[in-house]
């Protein structure tokens, strides 16, 4: 698995800078390359993207999010890639906001370095349009507060109710956990639940 990573820090408060990052039918806005996302459910994405010309369309579940902390994904069939974007107060109107992502290269021409320094280059630029589009509104376009568990909180279940967690499902028994070797930050604390999903995720 290739990693990347890159941070910027943002002229927002930390709410605002999440709040703006759950948007993902916002993304083509800022991220070179991403033709569209479509918000499926309120965990799973479909995703059209292109990148040195080899376009592809996957899934993406959501296995961890909690406001104002850290958003991590990863894709439901292959190509295999996994990332997670962490949020760091730094005072009340400056944020951190730190990508890293683990891809798994697919056919020959996602092999060589060239190819790596390219999404690399990527990244590095969508960030850099992610901070200027959130500075330039000057606030959001949108908000979803939902609380997902990360696999390794057993029995918090994503709005389960009164319901058992079914193994092999967001905060059940027998989730995949991250991949040996992988260079992932470790999953969240458990998160409160003084706020909980604040309605469905809102559709631009």
């Amino acid at each position: 698995m290739s990693s990347i990573e890159h941070a910027v820090d943002v002229n927002v408060p930390v709410r605002v800078a999440y709040n703006q990052w759950t948007q993902f039918e916002s993304f083509p806005e800022f991220m070179e390359g991403v033709e569209s996302v479509k918000q499926i459910t309120d965990t799973r994405t479909h995703w059209i993207s292109e990148i040195a010309g080899v376009r592809r369309e996957f899934d993406a579940e959501i296995t961890e999010q909690h406001p104002d902390e850290r958003v991590a994904w990863q894709s439901v069939d292959k190509p295999r890639q996994a990332g997670v974007v962490t949020f760091h107060r730094l005072d009340g109107d400056t944020t951190r906001v730190t990508l890293q992502m683990e891809y798994d290269p697919e056919g020959f021409v996602e092999t060589v370095g060239d190819w790596l320094q390219v999404v690399r280059l990527r990244i590095r630029n969508d960030m850099e349009r992610f901070k200027s589009f959130i500075e330039s509104r000057g606030g959001e376009t949108g908000a979803w507060r939902g609380d997902v568990p990360g696999p390794h909180q057993q029995g918090s279940g994503y709005d389960a109710g009164d319901q058992p967690v079914p193994p092999g499902t967001v905060g059940g028994a027998d989730y995949p956990p991250t991949a040996p070797g992988s260079t992932l930050p470790p999953p969240g604390p458990f998160p409160t639940r003084d706020q909980p999903p604040q309605g469905p995720r809102p559709v631009l």
